[in-house]
């Protein structure tokens, strides 16, 4: 069910400890950040009140600014690093954005996924950067998106995030929900990298009380030239890769009145509008797309069900058949 105006799983039981909801939440961006920011309270508040059995809330890629390599600096705030001790001081004005997803995530006594934000750091360093915070208004999980999109198609789309953006450094980052069990991030472009994926998941099986990696989170913003080649079938590919459930969230595709006033709204600074290609998605480890978004904005829910997860892990046992004496993957 994409609805955001219909009760979805209401007969789910909120002990339940083997899953949850997830919802992912598809929105246009603005190219004034203000308004960005003004109008995830009231999308949040509505999805939640139409769904309240969710446990986790994903946002999009760049969900608060323009995705546009010269815009990126212009609207990048200092981050925090991940703490399991007493919730971080966010300072509001210098850091908006992350303020409010703290301030939501305690409001709505939920688990965040923040999509992603530029960060700028002391050194003047810009990253992507998603993060997590927990009911609690701490920031559990951080992640600065590690494989830079660097693309030039022909007759398609070119893009070069590294004029303005540092990889990061860090390839795992993992965090552990009541309900949902171990889950692993990345963003977007990341998704091209199936060793990441296996790494992710072969070192989540290590994790003492745990089956391994249960779900992976993913906010993404595909285009229109890759988006319609290749969006679902990455995902598809690493939720059988990695045994787990594949969750994106991406924004919504750009409107043509939003383009023509695009230029407007930013005096011609940032050039034409990306235009993503939507369609927020749900991945079980078998590969079935089980919700999907389309274009505009929406929201979409997936119930994560860990049984599915080791049923899978069970009837089809690649994590226990890996060849180590012919390769392996090493962090």
């Amino acid at each position: 069910n994409n609805d955001v105006n219909n009760d979805v799983n209401n007969d789910v039981n909120n002990d339940e400890p083997n899953g949850g909801i997830v919802g992912l939440l598809q929105f246009h961006v603005s190219p004034i950040k203000s308004v960005n920011l003004s109008r995830l309270p009231t999308l949040v508040s509505n999805f939640l009140q139409s769904n309240p059995t969710t446990t986790l809330l994903v946002l999009p890629e760049i969900w608060n600014s323009p995705y546009a390599v010269d815009a990126f600096r212009d609207n990048a705030e200092p981050c925090p690093s991940p703490t399991s001790q007493t919730p971080p001081k966010i300072n509001h004005k210098t850091s908006p954005s992350v303020h409010l997803l703290q301030s939501l995530s305690l409001k709505h006594s939920i688990h965040i996924a923040g999509g992603s934000i530029p960060e700028i750091t002391e050194e003047g360093k810009v990253y992507n950067t998603a993060l997590v915070f927990d009911p609690e208004g701490k920031c559990i999980a951080r992640h600065r998106k590690v494989h830079l999109f660097d693309i030039d198609i022909p007759g398609g789309v070119t893009f070069k995030e590294s004029d303005t953006l540092t990889a990061g450094d860090s390839l795992l980052t993992t965090f552990n929900h009541p309900k949902l069990g171990v889950v692993g991030l990345g963003i977007c472009y990341d998704i091209r990298f199936p060793e990441m994926f296996l790494l992710h998941a072969s070192t989540s099986s290590q994790i003492p009380e745990s089956s391994g990696l249960d779900l992976f989170i993913l906010p993404g913003a595909f285009n229109m030239s890759t988006g319609p080649k290749h969006w679902s079938l990455l995902q598809r590919a690493r939720a059988v890769d990695t045994q787990c459930y594949v969750v994106s969230a991406s924004p919504a595709r750009t409107t043509q009145d939003m383009a023509s006033e695009y230029e407007e709204l930013t005096n011609g600074k940032y050039g034409d509008p990306y235009v993503a290609w939507g369609h927020s998605m749900g991945v079980d480890p078998w590969g079935n797309i089980v919700s999907e978004a389309g274009v505009g904005e929406e929201g979409v829910v997936v119930e994560v069900r860990r049984e599915v997860v080791e049923e899978f892990k069970h009837s089809v046992p690649t994590s226990k058949q890996k060849r180590g004496d012919l390769y392996r993957i090493e962090e």
